[in-house]
């Protein structure tokens, strides 16, 4: 949902962004769109490719210039598996990003993961993802000048 809403968002402010995702195991890979992500996306208008799951590789993490994780524990195992080899904030959580979210450190940050839940977990999910986006877009927005 994360990849789908900024990759959005950087078109609309006309900024050419490359933006994947992937998890931090493997248990997904392989797995298309959660159907209620999609049913909860398109119902708000985004376009939703195809996409299938896949494992995070410690290549990723140097190839890319900001690598956005959803919990606390998503963030120390992309720690732990660059052992530190990449530069500082290049590596952080995706809500860290949400001015709502105020001095909130750590699983304090955590967006929660719908799969368990409905589809309005799924809404929550869109809600608390959009509120971080814009915050990331004007980070990049920043970086870029």
């Amino acid at each position: 949902m994360a990849e789908i809403v900024l990759r959005e968002r950087f078109r609309t402010a006309g900024l050419d962004v490359v933006v994947d995702s992937a998890g931090t195991s493997g248990e997904e890979a392989g797995n298309p769109v959660d159907p209620r992500a999609r049913r909860v996306l398109e119902r708000h208008g985004f376009l939703v490719p195809e996409h299938r799951a896949r494992r995070v590789a410690a290549g990723d993490l140097h190839e890319r210039d900001l690598v956005l994780a959803m919990t606390a524990t998503h963030l120390h195992a992309l720690e732990r598996l660059v052992g530190g080899a990449v530069p500082p904030g290049r590596l952080r959580l995706l809500r860290s990003f949400d001015p709502a979210a105020g001095d909130a450190t750590g699983h304090l940050l955590d967006i929660a993961d719908p799969w368990y839940g409905v589809d309005d977990d799924f809404e929550e999910t869109l809600r608390v993802v959009t509120a971080a986006v814009e915050g990331v877009v004007a980070h990049v927005l920043a970086s870029s000048r």
